[in-house]
């Protein structure tokens, strides 16, 4: 945070022309850009100018044709994505606010990509990270970080999926090995990954497991055809007879907490994603709706325009400050699951709202992927499910409200 002198400095650096600062006044219409240090917006800018050089102009390549670019993998590592927020073994260990930056600038460009650097860093990377041994440790998460391995995380089964406690997934021990069998569903990352987090039942409750995917007996199979998240993979995992050594297993993971911690890190990264996708679909509507004319002027003139446009910028405004504050907490090692909830459950909400309403000014045209919001609406669609439904956040926002859980 900085002192008033600093924030009235920074505005007349942006008053005297700051990079960017025309197209950001359009957006941040309350300033917001103060609440952040030089260091969390230098962040921003470097990811932000990587999207727009490296990812915008291939989007429609690849969302077309279900490409997930592979090749943007080394780079995302170069500039320390992968596992960002993480602490030492070559991660970057930065804030969480300038994680959530980051994020942010991932989905402005697609939600694919933000899933990618989400499954990799908050899911796999920290299930390694907070529960695994320092052997597994320092083989995975350093190459991890460099991305010369990529990780999966397999929680969700084909019927368990709000209900995590209902997995089928068994590992039994035999001898001193495990062997795992089981179905997984919509696992990202599933048939390019070289690691497996797998999170079965045991005869000593849920357990985690690390399952090199050249193991016998594992599979991955890409679901196909997708209407949302197209640059993004989505994968069925079966595990039959996979035999697995016991420092396979997550050491410090027993029970639901330990995928359950992975998670709230995956939504945090959401709640600041999807206003990325908000943002960059409020942008596309306000530059069209400048140049579009009808009835003998802009489109951006007619008052139905307008209070779409001012409505979609105040929900923007309103969750990147709720992402903020959800930031702030967890780098103060304040943050609640509750908390997480309430920004996953809100900001992706406004989020598919305004790309909605960001279609409708973009009339006819906007169905093409000339532009971006219904494919940011398509997108969302999936993040409004994964990493917990809006009904399920709902019922955690409930149960932390009346003391009364709602779910069984």
């Amino acid at each position: 945070m900085r002192t008033a002198g600093e924030h009235q400095t920074n505005a007349d650096t942006k008053a005297n022309g700051r990079p960017g600062s025309e197209r950001r006044e359009a957006t941040d219409l309350l300033g917001l850009d103060n609440l952040f240090s030089d260091e969390e917006l230098a962040v921003r800018e470097e990811i932000r100018s990587f999207v727009q050089e490296k990812i915008k102009p291939n989007l429609r390549e690849w969302w077309e044709g279900a490409i997930f670019p592979r090749e943007l993998v080394p780079e995302m590592a170069a500039r320390g994505l992968l596992g960002m927020h993480l602490e030492g073994y070559g991660c970057a260990g930065k804030s969480a606010v300038e994680y959530g930056l980051a994020c942010m600038e991932l989905e402005a460009g697609d939600s694919g990509v933000r899933t990618f650097v989400s499954v990799q860093g908050s899911l796999a990377m920290s299930a390694i990270h907070k529960f695994g041994s320092e052997e597994q440790k320092q083989n995975w998460l350093p190459r991890m970080a460099r991305g010369e391995a990529i990780g999966c995380f397999g929680l969700t089964e084909p019927e368990a999926g709000s209900d995590p406690s209902s997995m089928k997934t068994f590992a039994r021990k035999d001898g001193s090995d495990w062997v795992l069998n089981g179905q997984k569903r919509w696992i990202g990352m599933g048939t390019i990954a070289d690691v497996a987090v797998v999170w079965a039942q045991t005869d000593d409750g849920i357990r985690g497991f690390l399952v090199p995917t050249d193991t016998p007996g594992f599979s991955a199979k890409d679901i196909t055809p997708k209407l949302s998240m197209r640059i993004s993979v989505q994968c069925d995992l079966s595990l039959e007879e996979v035999r697995l050594p016991e420092r396979a297993m997550l050491p410090e993971a027993k029970g639901l907490r330990g995928p359950f911690s992975c998670l709230s890190e995956a939504r945090y990264g959401i709640i600041w994603g999807s206003m990325g996708a908000a943002r960059d679909s409020y942008e596309a509507a306000l530059e069209y709706s400048g140049g579009r004319e009808q009835f003998g002027k802009p489109v951006a003139g007619f008052q139905l325009t307008q209070q779409k446009l001012v409505n979609m910028v105040l929900e923007i405004e309103k969750g990147t400050l709720l992402a903020l504050h959800v930031g702030r907490m967890k780098d103060e090692g304040t943050v609640r699951p509750e908390h997480i909830s309430a920004g996953k459950l809100n900001n992706v909400r406004e989020a598919i709202e305004i790309a909605r309403e960001a279609r409708t000014i973009l009339g006819g045209n906007g169905i093409t992927l000339d532009h971006s919001p219904l494919r940011h609406a398509n997108n969302l669609e999936s993040v409004l499910t994964y990493e917990g439904t809006s009904e399920v956040h709902t019922l955690i926002l409930g149960q932390a409200l009346t003391g009364v859980p709602a779910f069984r």
